[in-house]
């Protein structure tokens, strides 16, 4: 269920999954919506995230959408009065503040979309996704194909040999895994 009239009393909703799921492609297609039923829209980005475009939030399917790139929460607190929804790209870069802003835009009658990763490449819930999803009005889990086995995939499993939590990257160095095909390459890793 998409919440595309609860603009009146204000909402949370959150696109989550693992890398190459379709977050960012859901996110632009209902901001998309927005702006065509003439909706002012406000879209933000971390500013740590540059891999595709500075100033605009992209998928992985070359989709793009403009967005202002933001270092803290905060400073979505001041977007114009006029502003009917929120989206926010790669939430889990943000600190756990983005809960407490996401509520304040929403209880102002904002809509307010996030996405983001649930989980780290640990597997590990990431950042503020999980206080998110315990506040948001609607949650959708997007899942990618894992590369092995072709089954659902909810594991973003990191290729490289970092430890660093935050590693930008696409395709050469994360790849989509169901459950087990994680599990498995976890193993094989240690």
């Amino acid at each position: 269920m998409f919440l595309e009239n609860a603009k009146k009393s204000g909402c949370i909703e959150v696109i989550c999954g693992s890398m190459f799921s379709g977050k960012t492609e859901e996110l632009i297609r209902r901001l998309k919506r927005a702006q065509f039923a003439k909706q002012k829209i406000a879209t933000f980005k971390p500013t740590i995230d540059k891999r595709y475009s500075d100033l605009d939030v992209v998928s992985h399917d070359s989709h793009s959408i403009s967005c202002t790139p933001i270092k803290t929460p905060a400073r979505m607190l001041q977007i114009d009065e006029d502003v009917e929804v929120v989206g926010i790209d790669e939430a889990q870069f943000f600190d756990e503040s983005l809960v407490e802003v996401a509520q304040t835009l929403a209880n102002r009658g904002i809509r307010v979309i996030v996405a983001g990763l649930d989980t780290d490449y640990l597997g590990k819930p990431f950042g503020p996704i999980p206080g998110l999803l315990a506040i948001a009005e609607d949650v959708q889990k997007v899942h990618a194909i894992c590369v092995k086995c072709g089954g659902l995939a909810n594991h973003s499993h990191r290729l490289s040999d970092s430890r660093k939590l935050v590693v930008l990257g696409e395709t050469d160095i994360y790849e989509p895994l169901c459950r087990e095909c994680y599990n498995k390459a976890i193993a094989e890793e240690k």
